[in-house]
């Protein structure tokens, strides 16, 4: 009996990691907090701030930011100067996992039974515009199951939770955990810098 039970719990714990670094959140009730990024290099950290997009060019990021972070040690700074280098207009990040995947490669978790995106963000002076941000919407091969997002957001000059409700969302298989977007003609004269900490599926 003793055997048989043990044997049983090993398959469990066997059926909730898939391997290929795909880990697998199990049932709803079960889910447990899952970080996008709390502190720079934290071994709690998932997905990697590898996918720019439109106007690349325009970006700088600082993800050792240690200057007032809400929590922790550090945030994550990005500055977009809305040059238009690249002339598209626009600029953003996607985090992903593995670097770089954009839907080429294996790499999705199962966030299955997560129901909020939370995340903490200020501006440096407050009135900054964020278009768009939220979780999935990487095509190709592997594609995310899902896409939720909210915007425009209008950032104030001091820290403030938000929360996206990912409840209704199939997030069966994500690679592409977090992503933000601005606009050129959002931004003012010399760019804009904003800061971002403390990203999490609850």
């Amino acid at each position: 009996m003793f055997k048989r039970s043990l044997i049983t719990l090993m398959l469990v714990a066997i059926s909730l990691w898939t391997g290929a670094g795909r880990w697998v959140a199990g049932a709803a009730d079960a889910f447990k907090t899952f970080p996008v990024y709390t502190d720079a290099k934290s071994a709690d950290n998932h997905f990697s701030p590898s996918g720019w997009m439109g106007d690349y060019g325009d970006l700088k990021v600082n993800d050792r930011w240690r200057q007032n972070p809400h929590r922790g040690a550090t945030c994550i700074q990005w500055k977009y100067s809305a040059k238009g280098t690249n002339k598209a207009g626009w600029a953003g990040c996607f985090w992903q996992n593995p670097s770089n995947n954009w839907g080429t490669k294996k790499g999705g978790y199962d966030l299955t039974g997560a129901k909020k995106l939370v995340f903490w963000a200020r501006g440096e002076k407050g009135g900054e515009i964020i278009a768009e941000i939220g979780v999935g919407g990487i095509t190709g091969k592997y594609a995310d199951t899902d896409k939720v997002s909210e915007g425009p957001l209008e950032l104030t000059g001091e820290w403030k939770k938000y929360e996206i409700d990912v409840t209704n969302a199939d997030l069966s298989y994500i690679s592409g955990g977090f992503f933000w977007s601005a606009k050129g003609e959002d931004v003012p004269e010399g760019g804009m810098t904003f800061y971002l900490d403390d990203i999490r599926f609850e």
